[in-house]
C-alpha cells in the first residue's frame, strides 16, 4: 500500500517505550505515556523507579546540527551544575535518535525528568532563586557561542513579521503596530551601548512552562528546543515578562522583579543597559513565538490561531509596554 504523504503524525506510546528498551535498556515494565503534543512532541518514560522525558522533534523543525548543539549546550551546563533537564546517552553513547515516521525521519532525545512542580505565580522566594539560577546558565554561556541561530532584531521580529504577512492582511491594526515594533525594536538594539552588554547562548524561553521548582525553590530548567546565540538580556527580558504577565497585583510583581535581580546579581551584574532594554527584548520574542505560531499553523496552532487570537496577543504586550512608558 502506498501511504497518503503526512505533515505530522503521532507516534504509538508503545512502541516509543519499546525503543528507549532497545536503545537505553531497562526495566521490561518501562511504559511511555503522552506529555504533550505541541511544537514538538514530549512523552513520560517511567518503570517503578526511574523517570524520563522523551522529545520527539517534529519533522523538518530541527536539523540534526540543532539538536546536537543543544545536546552541547545542556551537557555544558550540566557539567558546570547550573539546574537543567540534561540529555541522556544510549547504550552505544549516542544522544540522538532517528524515527522513520511516515512524513520522514524525526529526530528522538531522552531526558532527565525534572523534579518538582510548575509553578504559575511563584513566590518572591521562587523569583530570587530563578534569578540566581538564570545567572549561572549566564555564568556559563557569556561570550560562548553554539551552532544555532543568532538572535536579533531582524531574526526575532522581521523574520515574524514575514511569517504572518502570509495568514493576515497588512492592513490589521495589529500588523501596523507589528511593523512599527520592528523599526522600533531595530533603532533600540542598534543604538544600544554594546560595552554595556553581554552575549552568548540563551534559552529564549525561560516561563513557567519551562521549570520546575522544588522543595526549598530549587529551580530545574528545561524545554532549550529554542536556544541560540544573542544578548544575555533577552533571557532576562522574556522571564520577567511572563513574571508580569502571570501576577495580576502590579506592585507585588515589582517585588518579585526585585528579588529576580537580587537573586540574579548576587553572582552577576545586570548593567543600567540591559535593564534599560528589557522592554525591547520582551517585546521582541514576544511577537518572534507569533512568528511561530503563523509557520506552525497546519500542525500546531490551528484550533486558536485567528484574528482574535492575534488582537489578544498584540494587545498582552501592550500592556507590558506600558508598564513602563513606553509607546509604539
Amino acid at each position: 500500500m502506498k501511504y497518503f504523504p503526512a505533515i505530522s503524525s503521532t507516534l504509538s506510546p508503545p512502541a516509543l517505550a519499546q525503543l528507549v528498551l532497545e536503545k537505553y535498556g531497562g526495566s521490561q515494565n518501562l511504559t511511555c505515556e503522552t506529555l504533550r503534543l505541541g511544537v514538538n512532541h514530549t512523552y513520560l518514560i517511567k518503570d517503578a523507579a526511574t523517570k524520563y522525558v522523551l522529545r520527539v522533534y517534529t519533522y523538518n523543525w530541527r536539523t540534526e546540527e540543532e539538536v546536537l548543539a543543544e545536546v552541547e549546550l545542556l551537557n555544558t551546563l550540566k557539567t558546570n551544575q547550573v539546574g537543567v533537564s540534561y540529555p541522556i546517552p544510549d547504550k552505544e553513547g549516542q544522544y540522538l535518535q532517528r524515527i522513520a515516521a511516515c512524513e520522514g525521519e524525526r529526530f528522538a532525545v531522552l531526558f532527565s525528568f525534572a523534579e518538582g512542580e510548575i509553578v504559575r505565580n511563584p513566590t518572591e522566594k521562587d523569583c530570587y532563586h530563578l534569578g540566581l539560577e538564570m545567572a549561572k546558565m549566564h555564568q556559563v554561556t557569556n561570550a560562548y557561542s553554539i551552532n544555532r541561530k543568532n538572535y536579533d532584531a531582524e531574526n526575532l521580529v522581521a523574520w515574524a513579521l514575514e511569517k504572518l504577512e502570509t495568514k493576515f492582511d497588512s492592513s490589521l491594526e495589529e500588523m501596523k503596530f507589528i511593523k512599527k515594533a520592528l523599526a522600533e525594536i531595530s533603532s533600540q538594539f542598534e543604538q544600544a551601548d554594546r560595552n554595556q552588554l553581554r552575549f552568548g547562548a540563551i534559552h529564549l524561553d525561560v516561563w513557567a512552562d519551562n521549570l520546575k521548582i522544588a522543595e526549598g525553590s530549587k529551580i530545574t530548567m528545561f524545554d532549550f528546543d529554542n536556544c541560540g546565540n544573542g544578548g544575555l538580556f533577552l533571557d532576562i527580558a522574556y522571564s520577567l515578562m511572563l513574571l508580569f504577565r502571570g501576577e495580576p497585583d502590579k506592585v507585588l510583581f515589582e517585588k518579585k522583579r526585585n528579588r529576580f535581580y537580587e537573586g540574579y546579581e548576587s553572582i552577576l551584574k545586570i548593567s543600567e543597559e540591559e535593564k534599560r532594554l528589557v522592554p525591547y527584548g520582551s517585546l521582541a520574542i514576544w511577537l518572534h513565538y507569533s512568528g511561530v505560531h503563523a509557520q506552525r499553523f497546519d500542525d500546531f496552532t490551528n484550533p486558536f490561531f485567528n484574528e482574535g487570537f492575534l488582537k489578544y496577543w498584540i494587545n498582552t504586550v501592550k500592556v507590558w509596554l506600558s508598564f513602563h512608558d513606553v509607546e509604539i
